[in-house]
């Protein structure tokens, strides 16, 4: 009965409310994760809530220098926030997209480690099943949890399900803004990628934007623990998020310019930490496809010079090296690779011309590499794409 009623009162909210993008600003709504008597997770000297605040406030620091950008925070400071009332925060402010910033920790696998982000949905996978459950458990932190969940089991994650056709017209933004989350992570901070996922969370289930969930690494990993708890990590990991919603707002509202460099932080002293990318060369997550089916088609191969300035889609990083067929990259051809260090990075269609790569681009995004990303080098040698365009 509750989840029929909940379902009828958020379905007239978004018919009268709507969602449109702010013409002016571009709401940005920052969710610390936990807070106050909830600590989330704890390792040793490494908790979950003081982290993920941290890093929060290091995001909307770096959001603040576009002046397009409006910033809302659920909590600032060491509170505690009802689950639900973080959303509602989102859903009062008419937010464009929500962020929720936190930390994985697990009992009985130290060595785990990486990033992922989530978007709301339906999931039958274990370990998705089980990050919901560890989120969804704060409501029983919460005065009169039962009266105000009603009909809700948290340690059920699934009996969430029958909710998500509320985040359904939200879904392949919300994939796309979780996409460039975990690019940021994996090129700029160099951190392990563990995909894009779906899973039925309570804090994305109610929002009427585009929502993602973010899992920043796992504490329970000594070595991921330290990092994440450095002001090193704190910024590497803040400038990533900080720099991938800039490019998700690029893409559906405004343009904005790229953050080139980190806060200045004094008396730290940073841990060094190997770096680590794609463990693999599929996608984790098979998205809800676009309403409006692509119908870009393969690109030629294009012969390219030696110098100057050329593009290249990155669609892949492993470990493993696989054999360059189209049948181990869905059906691409053209795909080159580089060995930098031990792992392999795989690239699709080179070109010198900029508006061949964006199409490119669109081509292997359409093919299912969410994470694809271009390029540029000169001369051999890596460039940004911003100074490779103004050449």
């Amino acid at each position: 009965m509750f989840i029929n009623k909940f379902k009828a009162v958020c379905i007239a909210a978004i018919l009268c409310a709507g969602y449109t993008v702010n013409a002016q600003n571009f709401k940005v709504v920052l969710d610390a994760g936990h807070g106050g008597h909830d600590f989330g997770a704890v390792r040793g000297n490494y908790v979950e809530k003081k982290i993920v605040l941290d890093v929060t406030l290091k995001v909307g620091e770096l959001l603040k220098k576009d002046k397009n950008i409006e910033l809302v925070f659920t909590r600032r400071n060491d509170v505690f926030v009802e689950l639900r009332e973080r959303t509602e925060i989102a859903n009062r402010e008419k937010a464009d997209v929500f962020v929720s910033i936190h930390a994985n920790a697990v009992a009985n696998a130290p060595a785990a480690s990486g990033t992922e982000t989530y978007v709301m949905g339906t999931s039958k996978n274990a370990s998705n099943l089980e990050v919901a459950k560890r989120e969804n458990a704060v409501i029983t932190l919460e005065d009169d949890y039962q009266k105000n969940y009603a009909g809700y089991d948290p340690s059920r994650p699934e009996s969430l399900i029958g909710l998500t056709l509320i985040q359904e017209q939200f879904v392949t933004q919300s994939i796309e803004l979780a996409s460039k989350i975990q690019t940021r992570f994996t090129n700029d901070a160099e951190r392990k990628n563990r995909g894009v996922k779906q899973g039925p969370f309570w804090v994305l289930h109610g929002a009427f934007m585009p929502s993602i969930l973010i899992e920043l690494g796992f504490i329970s990993n000594s070595e991921e623990g330290a990092y994440l708890n450095s002001e090193e990590g704190k910024n590497e990991m803040a400038l990533s998020i900080a720099n991938a919603i800039l490019d998700y707002k690029r893409q559906y509202h405004s343009a904005s310019e790229t953050l080139q460099t980190l806060p200045k932080e004094t008396n730290t002293r940073p841990v060094k930490v190997e770096s680590k990318k794609v463990d693999s060369v599929q996608e984790k997550v098979t998205p809800t496809p676009p309403a409006q089916k692509s119908t870009v088609t393969e690109l030629k191969p294009e012969t390219v010079t030696t110098t100057g300035v050329s593009f290249k889609v990155q669609i892949a990083a492993s470990s493993k090296n696989v054999d360059l067929e189209p049948s181990n990259f869905k059906g691409l051809n053209n795909i080159t690779v580089v060995k930098e260090g031990s792992m392999y990075k795989y690239f699709y269609n080179e070109t010198t011309d900029y508006d061949h790569a964006r199409k490119a681009l669109e081509v292997a995004k359409n093919k299912g590499y969410n994470s694809a990303f271009l390029v540029a080098y000169k001369n051999g040698k890596k460039i940004s794409i911003q100074q490779a365009i103004n050449k």
